[in-house]
């Protein structure tokens, strides 16, 4: 209930007032606002809310109780961190392993699994345990961080969203502390487990193995490998396409967007997993010492990871250039929509894939297992496409100012933040304070994506849609 005083007057009285004639607004004297003018997007709450995580991970990550050597990380450094986990990207400026006391790394940990399900379908789960009515304001931003069409069991939806996350990381914990336990003990074995399955899962890269090694000790484990692939491909291939696969089981009764996701994620892994192995072969740095075996298997985790996952099991900075770059490629693409991955999305690059196929073949309309696609869902997949290469371009620009690493690095760099992912060449924790902030920004946007920011900071624009139609005129392109 909304109370508002007013040079002494309560202004309750003419809020009812005006319900009943139906205005539905607050008259204030000499100039009060509307209530609607400070109402609030779905697309702007969202952007808040996980600014709002952003900031309470900092503030905690900055007590001295989460580090080890018992002084404060400083807040520059500790809301990078903070913002690099609720993002779910993984970059780092201090070891993970070896910096933070179990409170921090517990921190990044929430900051981790909130960041990846989303602090709507977190609230959502507070608000079933607590017996609370979720609000229709609240399901329209639910709708919007799980990008779903309707509202009609969204609600639904969400439970099986946050039974089926807690389903799969347990399952993936437990297979990790075969692994870990006996390497480790129980202690320290389960929390490894724990931490890792939920880290993959989510996408966010983070691990606790120390050294920033990630789990590069682990290149030839089947049972670690097979184990962060399934986390990692399952958080990234999206909820809703999880959901109604183990529902159907039947590739020709899914809908359009679970069968162009599969099929796209199954195009780039296979793509990928060739690439690396011919690319790397003979590399002694990566995989040129491993058997036969051992180059298969990492050259598969090389094709996962930078789906926006950002664990390594080989050292990045000595891939080869032409592997460089088709890591950049994946990370600018990155996982899918309504999951814990970040980038332009699988989805996206499909559209803008069968959209370039059917100009080629001379039709109108963008065509695709025997389906058509509106014009709104084109145009959106080119404007996300378009976005997401510019702020790319731009944020890299800015470093090539203010740091002075190649360019290959940078760019590296600069895609992995925007896209979520967390791999590095290892100039993180050597940016400047301006850099840093560069990043953080870059992690931000690409967390909630290009287009819910723009949607966010659009939104007076967008409240005159369709009301003006200009003349229709040609230009040569081509």
């Amino acid at each position: 209930m909304l109370i508002i005083h007013y040079k002494g007057f309560n202004s309750l009285t003419y809020f009812y007032f005006n319900v009943i004639i139906g205005k539905m607004k607050i008259v204030r004297e000499k100039g009060m606002k509307n209530i609607e003018n400070i109402k609030l997007d779905p697309t702007q709450v969202l952007v808040l809310g996980f600014a709002s995580v952003v900031l309470i991970g900092a503030m905690l990550l900055n007590l001295p109780i989460a580090s080890v050597n018992g002084r404060s990380i400083g807040f520059l450094d500790a809301l990078f961190t903070s913002t690099s986990a609720v993002c779910v990207t993984g970059l780092v400026v201090v070891d993970t392993g070896t910096y933070w006391t179990v409170f921090g790394k517990t921190v990044i940990l929430i900051l981790i699994q909130v960041g990846g399900l989303g602090f709507m379908t977190m609230a959502t789960l507070f608000a079933i345990v607590l017996g609370r009515k979720i609000s229709l304001k609240e399901r329209l931003i639910i709708q919007q961080a799980l990008n779903q069409n309707d509202l009609s069991g969204l609600v639904r939806f969400t439970q099986y969203i946050l039974l089926g996350t807690f389903v799969i990381e347990g399952i993936g914990a437990v297979l990790l502390s075969t692994r870990f336990i006996p390497e480790l003990g129980w202690s320290k074995g389960i929390a490894y487990s724990i931490f890792h399955s939920i880290s993959a899962f989510c996408n966010a890269g983070f691990d606790i193995i120390g050294q920033g090694r990630s789990l590069m000790p682990y290149v030839t484990d089947p049972i670690i490998n097979v184990t962060i692939w399934l986390l990692i491909i399952l958080g990234g291939i999206g909820f809703s396409v999880i959901s109604e696969f183990f529902t159907l089981r039947n590739f020709k009764q899914l809908s359009l967007h679970s069968k162009l996701v599969i099929f796209i994620t199954c195009l780039l892994l296979g793509m990928g997993f060739v690439s690396y192995l011919l690319l790397e072969f003979n590399n002694p740095n990566t995989i040129g010492e491993l058997s036969f075996g051992g180059k298969l298997m990492a050259s598969a985790f090389q094709s996962i990871t930078p789906r926006t996952a950002g664990f390594n099991t080989i050292d990045t900075s000595q891939l080869t250039t032409a592997s460089k770059m088709l890591t950049i490629v994946f990370m600018y693409i990155g996982g899918s929509p309504a999951s814990t991955a970040g980038g332009i999305k699988t989805a996206t690059l499909g559209v803008i894939l069968f959209t370039v196929i059917s100009v080629i073949k001379g039709r109108e309309e963008t065509e695709l297992f025997g389906r058509r696609l509106s014009r709104n869902i084109v145009n959106r997949s080119l404007t996300i496409g378009v976005i997401g290469i510019g702020l790319i371009v731009v944020m890299a620009m800015l470093l090539t100012i203010t740091e002075g690493f190649e360019f290959m690095e940078i760019l590296f760099e600069t895609t992995s933040a925007l896209g979520t992912v967390g791999l590095s060449l290892g100039i993180t924790s050597e940016l400047s304070p301006l850099g840093r902030v560069i990043i953080i920004i870059a992690m931000f946007i690409g967390r909630l994506g290009p287009l819910t920011i723009a949607f966010a900071l659009a939104r007076q624009s967008r409240k005159y849609k369709g009301t003006i139609r200009y003349p229709e005129e040609k230009i040569m392109v081509g």
